[in-house]
């Protein structure tokens, strides 16, 4: 389900279409929430878990509403506009893992707050390159207005030093935020880190940002680490994020 409403805005070409799938999913929350599943492959399984893990279903309807508010397709008016989304769609997704890891802890849930925070951010600037190649752009304007880059700028794919400052600071925002989800790591259950596994692909992309100079239409962004699986793997043998 989660990788189909991120679809919906590339997918489809009119805006009621989407609020119409987004319709759809809503109700279908309702009636799993009833007991009474669509006869659906993806609300069955997703039934099956929320009677497994005891699902809150204010996250899972959270997520879909602001994917529906998304469907206006137009850029965020300043940086914390797109916080707000990322705290409603990335961090009520990592809300969920944890109910179905079973833990119920504040320490993990302001980690997962700024971990969805930093995930929304650093999915914005790495899809900038793709939006910008169809004439879009939804960088926050407020940053962009700060450092005088327009979206044609973005459009054109330019390097210029103004363009770099933009990334830059929405960068360091996501900088900042995962550096607030690890100063409760003391406190969080060690079983909690498989929810937040995601850091480490986070803070890779903004390292590599960071030696591009913060050039995000940079060649090298386009490739893989081919390390993240072994990063993975050795930060989930240490039990950390």
């Amino acid at each position: 389900m989660w990788s189909w409403h991120r679809q919906v805005k590339d997918s489809v070409s009119q805006k009621t279409i989407g609020l119409m799938r987004m319709k759809f999913w809503k109700a279908a929350i309702e009636e799993i929430y009833r007991d009474e599943p669509p006869n659906q492959p993806v609300s069955a399984e997703l039934w099956r878990a929320v009677r497994k893990h005891y699902l809150t279903k204010r996250w899972l309807l959270r997520i879909i509403t602001e994917r529906e508010t998304g469907l206006d397709d137009r850029a965020y008016r300043n940086l914390q506009e797109l916080e707000t989304y990322s705290e409603n769609t990335q961090s009520s997704l990592v809300y969920l893992l944890l109910e179905c890891l079973g833990l119920k802890n504040v320490h993990a849930d302001h980690a997962a707050s700024h971990i969805g925070k930093a995930q929304g951010i650093v999915t914005c600037l790495r899809a900038t390159p793709y939006h910008s190649s169809r004439r879009k752009v939804y960088l926050p304007m407020d940053v962009c207005m700060l450092h005088g880059a327009s979206q044609e700028d973005f459009i054109r794919g330019s390097r210029e030093q103004n363009v770099r400052d933009v990334v830059y600071d929405i960068a360091s925002q996501a900088h900042v935020h995962l550096q607030h989800a690890r100063s409760f790591s003391n406190n969080v259950p060690k079983a909690a880190n498989l929810a937040f596994l995601q850091t480490v692909v986070l803070e890779d992309y903004l390292q590599r940002v960071r030696r591009a100079d913060f050039d995000i239409f940079h060649p090298s962004l386009k490739n893989r680490n081919p390390l993240v699986p072994f990063q993975l793997y050795l930060r989930s043998w240490k039990k950390s994020y």
